[in-house]
């Protein structure tokens, strides 16, 4: 397969971890017999330093022109100090996905058997937990209209959604529970929302459509109180941007480290696979930034144009580098492996499925969660 493939590093660690991504791309290529191309592009901070915007129009004519879209991390302290800041490196993200029309953001949680202990949660609450988080991305409070009193003492930010926005995820979501264990919890704030009681008209409608597929519903602080306790329940979460922008940070501290969950962004012509994480400013150039998330989305990016053997030999060699204590220091305080080490590592353990032929896919498969 040929694929053009959008590089867009980022701020931070970002172009970091996404070189690790590239090498185990062409270690794909090789073992594979597939061909990339890969172009640079320039977003959010980096993009304002030299064209003064987070987003230039020569970065969205890459992405749109692109099969697929790598993205790093965006966010320097630089802007994160100056709260009076007009313009901010995240404004480019957000705006691409706006442009790209990204509507649903895809985010597996899933606990790799080697690294229970890891997680702050006990190893007999998390052991086993696999789901996804299915979030709206580009609708909600965060592209709502935004006001502030002339004398700067009063502001608002108003959440709207439409019945097509809620759908179009809607649908996509109860695809992935059917193909899953077939269990969607929307979670959302019913009780005191309007937005939300949309989401429950809209989703119970669609629903009817999906009868193999049991439906719940949860309140948001509820859901997040349950994550905690009892993460196992979960198959498919459903819900907006903002509740699915927490609730994604929580599933992080199943995991045990945010370095560790990948992202995609999809929507009707493109794809965007990221990782979980933000940009560690504080890690630049240090070497020690955990490269596995922007990895796994990588995995989850072959998974998306169904070259599902390629993507798990990716995976499987992530697992491996768990398992052979590979890993960067917030895994393992004592490790002597930096990012490139561990990006070496998992690239060059990349080979076809017929030297895993005994491996135990269950474990470790992400491709139940990528199902769109």
């Amino acid at each position: 397969m040929n694929l053009k493939i959008a590089l867009l590093g980022g701020d931070g660690i970002g172009p970091e971890i996404l070189a690790q991504s590239v090498k185990c791309l062409q270690a794909v290529e090789e073992t594979f017999n597939h061909h990339f191309t890969y172009t640079e592009g320039l977003i959010g901070a980096a993009a304002m330093d030299k064209y003064g915007s987070p987003l230039p129009e020569q970065t969205i004519d890459l992405c749109k022109a692109s099969d697929a879209i790598l993205f790093g991390t965006i966010g320097t302290l630089k802007y994160d100090d100056n709260p009076s800041a007009k313009i901010r490196p995240e404004q480019g993200l957000l705006q691409l996905r706006r442009e790209l029309q990204l509507f649903t953001n895809i985010r597996p949680v899933k606990v790799f058997p080697t690294l229970v202990n890891k997680s702050p949660l006990k190893k007999h609450v998390i052991f086993g937990t696999d789901f996804v988080i299915y979030r709206e991305l580009t609708g909600g409070i965060y592209f709502g209209e935004k006001k502030l009193s002339e004398d700067g003492t009063v502001a608002s930010d108003l959440c709207e959604y439409s019945e097509k926005e809620i759908g179009r995820i809607a649908h996509l979501a109860f695809k992935a529970a059917k193909n899953r264990r077939k269990k969607l919890t929307l979670v959302d704030k019913a009780n005191v929302l309007e937005t939300s009681r949309l989401w429950r008209k809209v989703v119970t409608r669609i629903s009817e459509s999906y009868p193999e597929v049991q439906l719940d519903f949860l309140f948001v602080d509820n859901a997040a109180m349950k994550m905690m306790l009892d993460p196992n329940d979960f198959d498919v979460i459903l819900t907006d941007n903002m509740f699915g922008d927490i609730l994604s940070d929580q599933g992080s501290a199943i995991c045990g480290s945010k370095g560790l969950l990948p992202s995609a962004s999809i929507g009707n012509e493109h794809a965007m696979f990221e990782p979980f994480h933000g940009s560690y400013p504080q890690a630049t150039g240090k070497n020690i930034a955990n490269p596995v998330a922007s990895i796994l989305s990588t995995a989850m990016m072959l998974s998306h144009f169904g070259l599902n053997e390629e993507s798990l030999a990716v995976v499987i060699a992530v697992d491996k580098s768990m398992r052979k204590n590979v890993v960067t220091k917030d895994l393992n305080p004592s490790s002597k492996y930096g990012t490139s080490q561990v990006g070496d590592f998992i690239a060059g353990n990349i080979i076809d499925s017929d030297e895993n032929l005994n491996y135990n896919y269950e474990n470790i498969g992400l491709g139940r969660s990528t199902i769109i």
